[in-house]
């Protein structure tokens, strides 16, 4: 019988780098199962019993600090084992720190934080660095060790900082087979200390264990009861399996020159406010189609919010509560779409039919597990609104190729018609043309609106609380938001109607001032989000062999007539800030991505300067594939499964909360006075043939229609003619916009560029910042 693989234990502080760790884990102790414990999980008196049947220990990063019981965990007891259960162990960061000072190091705090900087590590070229060349190490870090009251404990490696001085970089103990170091070898950009130092780490371990005679115990149920799966391991199938016979995706591929994205949904009817409506828009390079929703009266609407037992299904005009039963959200929707898969559609084409529209911020922070307070009002957005579409039209900006598409049965006339109807949008152009589709002014008259901006003197005291959370080892970056409130409230102006849509005249405004990749008209009541935003957040290809892409931004400059590509390199790509902001989101979304698929991740493109219609902005590009088999056509998770799970384990968007991501969201909490809802939540679609795409609520606004009410089992629409109260009723539109707080954020420019981003949509209202702020 050949033997086991080696397992590992690593235990996580609660980090949001925990699974890069444990792929390097992978990467230098070949085949190895990598069993993953929270620092809390198990007291060390229990875990006791099982470290038998471990090779080795490794104790991950994780904010806060390591004086800190709530912080440490059981990892503060690991160091102090008695021989008789002893082991080797690793430790990383946070790890060190809890080494060093159970032997007697002082804990420090760094004059000037280490938060994404890459640092030359000078080491002693002797165990875990045998063999090592040079070494540039990334740093997460706001505290450090002091040697000089230790006791057995040897420094291995340092670095030199300007700032702070000498600090510790990696020790061992003298006696036992414990090694630390304060940087982070699992980082994309630290280089000669990565998988260098873990090898000889493994090497020294079995060297220690084949010395002692220790040999670990065979695996059994017993052990599999306490720390389950192993990592990376694939999820479990969907309790409901996709239908025997998929539906069918039938297409026209047409050439219209001149019909843009407006033109059509006019052709739809979406100046009737009280419709449904639904567009995806790629209104700027680099985006490249555009999807427009052609709801009926029976397309399909999903709403949930948090805390609830049931999810709300309308369909026309009923609404019924189906209890979630066992379910969660997330699984009751990935067994709606397997009920539903689709196939036959055309290749050319990321969309078929499927699921559209918006996940709130708040959906993410209670995937972490995050308490989350939900206020109870009737004006509160949902946190899931989506629509099912069947139909629909296909926009290719690069080809001109326009798409009419169904997923419903024997819909073939429907195809016909509408391909005659924008047929003849486009004959009588003087008609449907863009010019006479312009936007009607949305600019309010003098004292009919009002914009309450953010208190300034409050937003930047809690720049200075954010910082202090920093400074102390809580985070490494902190995104702070706030919202603007604008009432309409003009009984002159154009009363929405079954023929005017103040909403949708307000988007085609926002597509003309701030034309965006990632553009939506999402009116899905009782919310109704316009947005801009130039982030696509993740998209999947559809299987079989996807590809999973998420594509954070970090660092943005507004074009203008100086501002060369040169100069926006210097500025983006030459800013340590910046840099170190996009690394700290790229550690985290590998983490979030290897949390999900497993060992296969890869940073395709690292802080790329890329150019939009209005910005240049700073964008990577993490990207994973499943295990071999996991999508294959026939699988249960042919109809995109497992990246609606990434998307799931990815949420809320790490670009909105900081690293690590658990405790920036509490902190956050604490910083912000109210929910966030639909801003920095993501909206885009889940295609039944199996692809989805999804990018962040930024540079957007929205409103909740409080003409709407809903019992426990329908929607009830006002009782008259156009179903509008004859009375004038207010707009309430809503604004987020904030930005990442490191420890060099400066409170005067965070404030400044958190309004520079305000303004970008505020303008859509007429209005503008008031000096002085």
């Amino acid at each position: 019988m050949s033997p086991e693989p080696p397992r590992i234990l690593l235990v996580d502080s609660y980090d949001s780098f925990t699974y890069n760790l444990a792929a390097l884990c992978r990467q230098a102790i070949p085949n190895c199962y990598v069993h993953i414990i929270k620092n809390d999980d198990i007291e060390l008196k229990d875990l006791l019993l099982y470290l038998s049947y471990f090779s080795g220990v490794v104790v991950g990063p994780g904010p806060g600090s390591p004086n800190i019981p709530e912080d440490i965990g059981l990892v503060k007891d690991l160091w102090k084992i008695d021989d008789a259960h002893l082991l080797p162990v690793f430790g990383v960061c946070l790890g060190l720190q809890s080494l060093a000072l159970e032997y007697g190091a002082n804990l420090r705090r760094l004059s000037v934080v280490k938060h994404g900087h890459v640092s030359a590590v000078e080491h002693t070229g002797t165990d875990i660095f045998k063999g090592v060349g040079p070494v540039d190490a990334v740093r997460y870090h706001s505290l450090h060790v002091e040697l000089s009251d230790a006791k057995n404990i040897e420094e291995l490696a340092s670095t030199h900082d300007e700032e702070n001085g000498r600090v510790v970089m990696a020790l061992r103990h003298r006696t036992r087979p414990f090694w630390a170091v304060q940087y982070h070898p699992e980082s994309v950009l630290t280089r000669g200390g990565g998988i260098e130092v873990m090898l000889n780490f493994w090497r020294l371990a079995r060297t220690w264990s084949s010395s002692r005679g220790r040999v670990t115990r065979p695996w059994d149920r017993k052990a599999d009861a306490i720390f389950g799966v192993p990592w990376p391991y694939v999820r479990p199938l969907p309790s409901t399996p996709h239908i025997n016979t998929p539906l069918s995706a039938s297409a026209l591929k047409l050439s219209i020159p001149g019909l843009s994205a407006p033109d059509i949904c006019e052709v739809l009817g979406v100046d009737d406010d009280s419709s449904p409506f639904v567009m995806l828009e790629s209104a700027a390079h680099p985006g490249q189609f555009t999807i427009i929703g052609c709801l009926t009266s029976t397309s399909l609407r999903v709403t949930y919010t948090i805390g609830d037992s049931f999810v709300h299904l309308e369909n026309g005009e009923s609404c019924d509560q189906i209890n979630l039963g066992s379910h969660g959200v997330w699984s009751w929707l990935t067994s709606f779409m397997n009920k539903r898969k689709v196939t036959g559609g055309s290749s050319e084409i990321p969309f078929w039919g499927g699921l559209i529209g918006y996940l709130s911020y708040e959906l993410g922070t209670d995937s972490l597990r995050v308490s989350t307070e939900v206020v109870c009002s009737q004006t509160r957005h949902p946190d899931v609104n989506l629509v099912f579409v069947e139909r629909s039209i296909i926009l290719d900006s690069t080809s001109g190729h326009v798409y009419v598409q169904s997923i419903m049965e024997d819909d073939d006339e429907w195809l016909t018609e509408m391909a005659e109807q924008l047929h003849s949008a486009a004959r009588n152009y003087s008609t449907y043309s863009s010019y006479n589709t312009m936007p009607f002014s949305t600019k309010a008259r003098p004292n009919t609106s009002t914009v309450i901006l953010p208190d300034r003197d409050l937003y930047r005291s809690r720049i200075n609380l954010a910082k202090e959370h920093l400074f102390a080892g809580e985070s490494y970056e902190l995104c702070l938001t706030a919202n603007t409130r604008i009432t309409l409230n003009d009984p002159l102006a154009p009363k929405a109607s079954s023929t005017y849509s103040p909403s949708w005249q307000r988007y085609k405004h926002l597509r003309e001032l701030n034309p965006a990749p990632h553009a939506a008209y999402l009116r899905l009541h009782p919310t109704t989000l316009l947005a801009s935003s130039p982030e696509r957040f993740l998209s999947y290809t559809r299987p079989p062999r996807t590809t999973y892409k998420l594509c954070p931004v970090k660092g943005t400059m507004r074009k203008g007539p100086r501002i060369t590509r040169a100069v926006a390199e210097q500025a983006l790509r030459g800013s340590r800030k910046e840099v170190a902001e996009n690394l700290m989101i790229v550690d985290l979304i590998r983490h979030d991505m290897h949390g999900a698929v497993g060992e296969n991740v890869e940073v395709k493109q690292f802080c790329t300067v890329e150019e939009c219609k209005t910005v240049w902005q700073l964008v990577s590009v993490i990207e994973g594939q499943s295990a071999d088999g996991t999508d294959e056509t026939a699988s249960h998770y042919a109809n995109g499964a497992l990246g609606w799970e990434v998307l799931r384990r990815s949420l809320p968007p790490g670009s909105m909360t900081g690293a690590p991501k658990k405790r920036s969201v509490e902190i956050l909490q604490t910083l912000e006075d109210e929910e966030r809802n639909v801003y920095s939540g993501v909206f885009g679609y889940w295609c039944a043939g199996g692809g989805g795409d999804w990018s962040v609520a930024i540079r957007s606004c929205f409103k909740y229609d409080g003409r709407y009410e809903c019992d426990a089992h329908s929607w009830t629409k006002f009782n008259n003619p156009d179903f509008y109260p004859g009375v004038h009723e207010p707009e309430h539109w809503v604004i987020g916009a904030g930005g990442a707080i490191t420890a060099l954020s400066d409170p005067d420019a965070e404030w400044d560029e958190m309004l520079a981003k305000l303004q970008s949509v505020l303008r859509v209202f007429g209005a503008a910042v008031p000096r002085g702020h």
